[in-house]
Parts: C-alpha cells; structure tokens; sequence
C-alpha cells in the first residue's frame, strides 16, 4: 500500500526475474492488484501511479539513501584529515546511486533488512556494499551514517518525501481543480441562478459567482499548504550533538549540519534547518502540513455536496459515456458518482490527516517509537486526497449547464423580489415596508401580478416604479457577474 506495509506493491503485474541478484527465493511474489489490501493500490493504483515514488516504502528507502549520501559528501569536505575530500568520480558515483535508485535496489535493501531486523542499519549497509571495490570509498566506509542517530536520517526523509508528495503530485492536482472551477467561474459568471438559504428560495446569485467563491476559499488554502516549511534536524541521539562533538569537539556541527539540511539538492536536502529536538524532530511543521491539506479538503467536500445537489436539481446535466450504467435496475440514471467518490475519498484523508495532525507532535519523554508506525501512513493519506481531487476533475468536465432549469426555477420564485421591493420603500420612508411585503409573500405561492400591483400603489417616484416593474428574479443579482469574472 502507499507508504503503508507492503512494499512489493510497485512491481504488481511486473514479474521478478528468477536469478535477480536482487531477490531470494524466500521473497513473496508481487500480487495482482485485485488482492491488494489497500484500495490506493488495487482499484484505484493507476491513478496514483505519481504519487507512489515518494510516499512508498520504496521511495523513502531512496530518500534514507540520498540523505545518508549527501551526509557522506559533506562530511568528506569539513576539512577533517582522517576524511579527505572525495575525488570527483567517486562524488558522481555516489549522486549516481541515489539518481538512479530502484525497486532492485529497494528490494536489496529489504533482503539486508531480513538479517539486520532494521531499516535504518539496512540502508548503511546496502551503501557499503556499494563500495566494494573501490579503495577510496571502502577507505571511507566508516563515515557512513557517522554520529547519525536513525531519526537524522528518517526525519529528513520524511521531509523529503513530503516535498516530492506536495509538490510533485498534491499541488498540482489541486491546482487542476482550481484552474477548472476558475475557468467556469468566469464561463457561467452572467447565469443567473436562484440561491436557496435554509433549503429555501433566496436572492439570486449567478452559477459563475458561487463556483467563484469556491475558487477564492480554495486559492488561499493552497497557499497555506505551500507556505509550510518542511523541516528535519541532523543532531544525534536527543538532539545535542553529543557523538558528534564525542570525535571532534571543537568542530561547529550545528553549523555544519544546518549546511546539509539547507543547501539546495542533490549536495544538500533543500529543507528549513530544526534547531531544537529530542530525538525525533517535533512534527509541528507536519500537523500545520496536515491540517493545511484537511481545511482544503473540507472546502472540497463542501463543493462536492453543493455539486451533487445543483445535479439533483437539474441544474447541471452530465456528459454520457457510451456503455455505462448508472444503476443494476434502472436504466435512466446518470449518478453524480465521481462528486459521491471524492467525498468519501476526502472524508478518509482528513480522518488519517487529523490522526497525523494530533498525535505525531505528542512523544514520550526524548522518544517513543509510535510516530514511527503512523508515519508510514503519510502516502495513504495523501493518497486518498490525490484520488479526490482526481474523481473531482472528472466529474467537473462532466458538467452540463441546463439553463433551462435554472430559469424556470427563477421564474417560479418571484417572491425573492420582496427583498428589494421593501428595500426601496425604506428608501423613500414608506412606513412598515418589511411588514407590508411579508403580508403578500411569507408561505405563499408568490406572482408577478402580486408584486407589480403592490408596486404600483406605492408612493414612490415613478422611474423607481418603473425600474422594479422591470426587475425579474433573473435580473436581481447585484454584483454577481463582477464578482465572478474578478475571481
């Protein structure tokens, strides 16, 4: 599953050559799909095919790689006489095991892991064997994983794997559905439509000017959710530097691995430098990471039952697709399944993201060891949001307006015109306005005629007569359209 407790399920479909160096006769054949326990790999796999190589065991077996690399190089060039500088071919050999990572090397790593029992020590493990003959490195060999806790290297590639996951696969496909709500806004900003408040016929508003709304609430989610920092901290076992300083202790090792942390990839990791921690740096960047991702997709929810809702009442019809069935039973639907799927979906992700949020800030004195375990669900998590933003797009082009719909359900609610009728009476001081309009309209099937012979026995100037003779539910939208195509 993503990022969750099968690691074979890259390779589903793909068989395992018999002789591999990298597989043993113990290890278990990849699985159809059909069998596989997690939906974000079986029914639903291809679709998250991007987001798989960061957030999989495999991908942050790649990331534990390029940070305990990038930690090596360095170490090579603090000006240590027992670790001189490496030569630049042993430098693009070593960036060229982290480009080239892949599920053979992932799957080595895991054999290792059968004897070693860790994951961490796997990883040094497979990187020395790497150096098999080859004299500088294997004369080096030592100062892999040198004075590094498991969490320098685990924290950090976590980090790493949320960066690929948020930036390579999240943001984007969010952005998609921003971009398609935007262009909508902006298409349908003149259509008028009737709003309902309470369940109930309200002053009308325009389809491009709510689909605007939306675009605005999700905009400045998405930048929340770029805006946090993804942090990792390299400073041994409760954070204090004490192996480091153990081997040289004049040497300024919170500078040097602030260097590490914030030199831009592939010499360094790109991140924020953590400064302070106990063993496992604190989380807090991931809570606002994960509560950023799960008020977006509250917002979607709420988007995506508005939606469902415009469909049942006609508003919107949906492109057919030749030889689907809406229903085992009857024949005429056409379900609004993609906007039911990406609720659900989001309803799974901001139950695992606020899981995520709330406990993995919370550690037992300098360490337990339960943010490990739920932190290899960070790609389900992600995953079920992904899975929602496409089922989201798919069903945004599906969309059809039915104009015809929207105007007949204006042209049956001409009470909604009781709001500016009485608004203009309090204008020119005609006493009880609101009163005198809730006597024609409250709890009544309300007509033109009702309103215009109301109007007309109003002391009022004439052109204001005139002008609400002229208003129709479908031409009261105030500033709608502008609002919209603003957007």
């Amino acid at each position: 599953m993503v990022c969750g407790v099968t690691w074979e399920s890259a390779s589903y479909n793909r068989p395992m050559r018999p002789n591999s160096p990298a597989t043993s006769s113990s290890a278990p054949a990849s699985p159809s799909a059909v069998a596989a326990l997690s939906p974000l790999d079986g029914r639903y796999g291809a679709r998250l095919a991007t987001l798989r190589p960061f957030m999989s065991e495999q991908g942050y077996m790649h990331r534990r790689v390029q940070v305990e690399i990038a930690w090596f190089i360095a170490l090579s060039d603090a000006g240590f006489d027992e670790f001189k500088p490496l030569s630049p071919g042993a430098r693009t050999y070593l960036l060229g095991l982290v480009k080239n990572f892949s599920e053979a090397d992932a799957l080595a790593i895991k054999e290792i892991e059968k004897t070693t029992n860790h994951d961490v020590k796997a990883v040094e493990y497979w990187i020395k064997s790497k150096f098999d003959a080859r004299p500088e490195l294997e004369k080096a060999a030592e100062f892999v994983h040198f004075a590094c806790t498991s969490e320098d290297i685990n924290n950090t590639s976590h980090a790493l794997q949320l960066k690929g996951g948020r930036d390579e696969v999240l943001l984007p496909a969010l952005d998609a559905v921003i971009a398609r709500l935007r262009e909508m806004a902006h298409q349908f900003a003149a259509v008028p439509m009737l709003s309902r408040t309470h369940g109930q016929t309200a002053s009308p508003t325009t389809v491009g000017k709510e689909l605007a709304n939306v675009v605005v609430r999700l905009a400045a989610a998405r930048e929340r959710i770029a805006a946090v920092r993804l942090m990792g901290k390299m400073n041994g076992a409760v954070g204090n530097y004490n192996a480091h300083m153990s081997a040289w202790p004049d040497f300024d090792w919170e500078a040097f691995s602030r260097k590490v942390i914030e030199t831009p990839e592939p010499l360094g990791l790109g991140l924020t430098f953590q400064p302070y921690s106990i063993q496992i740096e604190p989380h807090d960047y991931m809570a606002e990471l994960f509560d950023a991702i799960a008020r977006t997709n509250t917002v979607l929810i709420d988007l995506a039952r508005d939606v469902w809702g415009y469909v049942s009442l006609g508003y919107f019809k949906q492109k057919l697709k030749a030889g689907e069935i809406g229903s085992s039973t009857m024949p005429h639907k056409v379900n609004p399944i993609d906007f039911e799927n990406a609720e659900g979906n989001l309803g799974l992700a901001n139950a695992l993201l606020r899981h995520l949020s709330e406990k993995l800030p919370i550690s037992r004195w300098q360490r337990d060891l339960t943010d490990s375990t739920v932190l290899r669900n960070m790609g389900v998590a992600m995953g079920y949001a992904v899975l929602a933003y496409h089922s989201l797009m798919t069903g945004l082009n599906k969309l059809e307006l039915n104009e015809e719909a929207l105007a007949a359900d204006l042209d049956a609610s001409w009470e909604v015109l009781a709001e500016p009728i009485q608004t203009v009476m309090r204008r020119f001081g005609v006493a009880g306005a609101y009163e005198k309009l809730k006597e024609v309209t409250r709890g009544k099937t309300v007509l033109a005629e009702d309103l215009h012979a109301l109007i007309r026995s109003l002391d009022i100037p004439q052109a204001e007569k005139d002008r609400l003779l002229a208003m129709t539910p479908a031409s009261y939208v105030g500033k709608a359209v502008e609002l919209a195509r603003r957007a």
